[in-house]
């Protein structure tokens, strides 16, 4: 059994117990708790109400002189997958080992990033936290960048892999915030490279961010500003990430990481380097396909489909008919041809456009 099959068997034993997990005490919340539960969009401490969220729900609630952040878990949920079905769960053990570590000296200036928690109970299905006044992140600056950075370092350091940095999971108040952790996980950061041990390398921190956000966000400059833009922002990205990446790899070694993980951090960075140094278009290309394909088998292994999805799908359409011979050199085809990545595909854009939940 594999480290995830293992944590997903232990994730549906804990929801099929009578089990609570809670988080904080009551006693620190602005409503009682009869109030949290019956919230409603109508209710007269609502603010605003955020019904898209795929597992969960979110109010603005105005009470005690501040405005608060209610998440409420979806019954059912919308993604129909295990790690969706577990994700509130999932959560709210995250909010627990988090918060306990942000009360700690020497973690809080790294962990100022990752929103508090002022209450949580998982068998009421709720989350309450102080209301971060941020926007969404529409432009990376090099500021967003290193601030999203040290969190993650500061995250993998202490053991915590998140899998879905993506846009809707990320705020900006002048401070990048975390606030969504459904799909965040523990792991040994001595012995393994995420949360399913060694079995895949090809996903670590900086791929997860590439992945669920930022090539969306190259994908956008490309389409509005062309790829010598795209490229610009790539090559900020990856010298923020290598730095980033050499200081783990340096602490890692000094708490006696395996030489397996260390070996492996190196290649990343090694690949970085040579990039930076010699130009980036062949690593933009291989990244791009990687991170469009694994986001749409992510979303499509989810049922849970968004615009996004279609735009991504063109992209790899495209890319194969413009840069097919490119692909077959950097071994990115996987032996197959052309034309039956471009009946898969077309297949994708199929189940895409009925799976939709918008965005």
């Amino acid at each position: 059994m594999t480290p995830e099959q293992q944590r997903r068997q232990s994730q549906l034993a804990f929801a099929a117990s009578r089990a609570e997990l809670e988080v904080g005490s009551l006693a620190g919340c602005p409503l009682p708790l009869e109030h949290l539960l019956a919230t409603r969009p109508a209710s007269p401490w609502v603010r605003r109400h955020f019904s898209g969220g795929l597992t969960a729900e979110v109010y603005q609630l105005e009470a005690g002189g501040q405005l608060w952040t209610l998440k409420r878990a979806r019954n059912p949920c919308k993604v129909r997958n295990p790690d969706g079905q577990t994700s509130f769960l999932n959560e709210v053990q995250r909010r627990a080992e988090l918060q306990a570590l942000k009360q700690r000296a020497d973690w809080r200036e790294a962990l100022a990033g990752i929103v508090e928690t002022r209450y949580a109970s998982y068998r009421q299905g709720l989350l309450l936290s102080p209301w971060i006044a941020g926007e969404a992140i529409g432009e990376w600056d090099e500021r967003r960048l290193l601030q999203l950075f040290d969190t993650l370092l500061a995250l993998l350091q202490l053991g915590f892999f998140e899998w879905d940095l993506c846009p809707g999971n990320l705020l900006d108040d002048g401070r990048i915030r975390l606030f969504d952790f459904g799909y965040m996980y523990r792991f040994e950061p001595l012995h393994s490279f995420n949360s399913n041990g060694q079995l895949t390398p090809q996903c670590h921190a900086a791929e997860r961010f590439e992945t669920r956000c930022y090539y969306a966000h190259l994908l956008h400059l490309e389409r509005e500003r062309g790829q010598s833009a795209a490229l610009a922002a790539l090559e900020l990205e990856k010298r923020i990430a290598l730095e980033c990446y050499r200081r783990l790899r340096s602490h890692l070694a000094g708490r006696g990481a395996s030489a397996t993980v260390l070996a492996w951090l190196q290649r990343i960075i090694d690949q970085w380097q040579d990039a930076l140094g010699s130009g980036l278009d062949g690593l933009y290309l291989r990244e791009a396909w990687r991170s469009h394909l694994s986001d749409l088998e992510d979303d499509l292994g989810g049922q849970t489909c968004t615009p996004l999805t279609l735009q991504r799908i063109a992209w790899l359409q495209r890319c194969l008919d413009e840069c097919g011979a490119q692909l077959r050199r950097l071994e990115l085809l996987e032996g197959r041809t052309p034309d039956a990545w471009r009946a898969e595909l077309e297949q994708a854009l199929q189940q895409a456009h009925e799976w939709q939940v918008g965005e």
